[in-house]
């Protein structure tokens, strides 16, 4: 049944059987632009059937509210697989209950203007039912819903109900988050709006270069990448993000090397003792921790010290001489890199 009632209605939209614009005929629905085609209509929006209102320039992707608050004698069910335009529901009375009309359930459509069609639905004791019958109820009134693609609506809009607002995904809402429809038809509170968020040109990276399409701005969610200039080393991850809130993940940089400013004794890197000289071009990467080797300096034994290579600057402990290059030549297993560690209680 529901595949019979949605493709009838798909076949209103696609062929020429939309109703023509009546005024007076829209009843409580508020009609978007007239149109013919989609050519007629502004960005994002298309020419489309909107019931009574005829051929109307709405946006598809336009929500209905959903899910709606908890009906009186009646279930609600959703047909389609959002409540977007066009997007079909059942209301159907509980057993013993029928409408005015004699069915026990009716099909409304998310219309053009956000709200579902016909009038709030109504279901009283059916005669005969065993049950007290219900006052016949006035079709209930409602407010206006906001015209902005961004912003979503969960609630009923009828008079006396409250609404919750929110924002698509890449926007964040400035206003109000919930709302209530008052029996004048206004809203006690302003629409709030969805302001888009995005966020500005990532900054150049020095020594490197960034790999992004450039543009002057950059929606959540979007991705760039690093990449360091020979010889140097990123700082950072190499992929950085536009968040929620405007800003990029992470800044890299990239680093320089430090060159290892000892030359005629062994030091400490990676864990391995080595001579400076046998160190790629006698440097280490940004980061890198460099153990020396310093003297006693009353007793022949020797203590360590670590500095870390900061982007191109390496300081020498201020416990570390380097021996001369008589002392290397002549006396190599003397250099203090070579002689004895001392031992913990000569330290205190």
């Amino acid at each position: 049944c529901f595949r019979k009632i949605l493709y009838a209605h798909q076949s209103l939209d696609t062929t020429e059987q939309c109703p023509e614009r009546i005024l007076g005929n829209e009843r409580r629905q508020t009609c978007p632009k007239k149109c013919q085609q989609d050519k007629d209509c502004g960005n994002k929006r298309q020419c489309l059937c909107d019931g009574q209102c005829g051929l109307s320039c709405v946006a598809p992707g336009r929500t209905c509210p959903w899910p709606l608050p908890p009906g009186k004698n009646f279930d609600v069910a959703l047909l389609s697989p959002s409540p977007s335009f066009s997007a079909l529901l059942e209301v159907r009375c509980k057993p013993g209950f029928t409408m005015h009309n004699g069915l026990d359930s009716t099909i409304r459509r998310c219309q053009g203007d956000r709200q579902w069609s016909g009038d709030e639905p109504v279901c009283t004791a059916s005669p005969g039912g065993g049950l007290a019958a219900e006052p016949a109820l006035v079709p209930e009134v409602s407010c206006s819903l906001p015209d902005d693609d961004l912003l979503s609506v969960q609630g009923s809009a009828i008079v006396g109900s409250i609404i919750q607002y929110q924002c698509a995904a890449g926007s964040v809402l400035i206003g109000n988050s919930e709302n209530i429809c008052h029996e004048n038809q206004t809203w006690q509170y302003p629409h709030p709006i969805c302001r888009r968020v995005v966020c500005p040109p990532p900054k150049e990276v020095e020594r490197g270069h960034l790999v992004a399409v450039q543009r002057t701005e950059y929606e959540v969610g979007d991705t760039i990448y690093y990449l360091c200039k020979k010889n140097f080393l990123l700082d950072g991850p190499n992929q950085v993000t536009c968040l929620p809130n405007g800003t990029w993940s992470a800044e890299p940089a990239c680093r320089a090397r430090c060159p290892v400013p000892a030359q005629r004794s062994r030091v400490i890197v990676g864990g391995v003792k080595r001579w400076p000289y046998d160190l790629t071009d006698g440097v280490v990467a940004h980061g890198e921790n460099v153990t020396f080797f310093c003297k006693h300096p009353e007793k022949l034994c020797s203590f360590t010290a670590t500095e870390v290579c900061v982007d191109g600057q390496l300081k020498q402990p201020s416990c570390y001489l380097d021996p001369t290059w008589l002392q290397f030549k002549l006396f190599p297993h003397r250099l203090v890199s070579e002689i004895d560690p001392c031992d913990p209680a000569d330290l205190q």
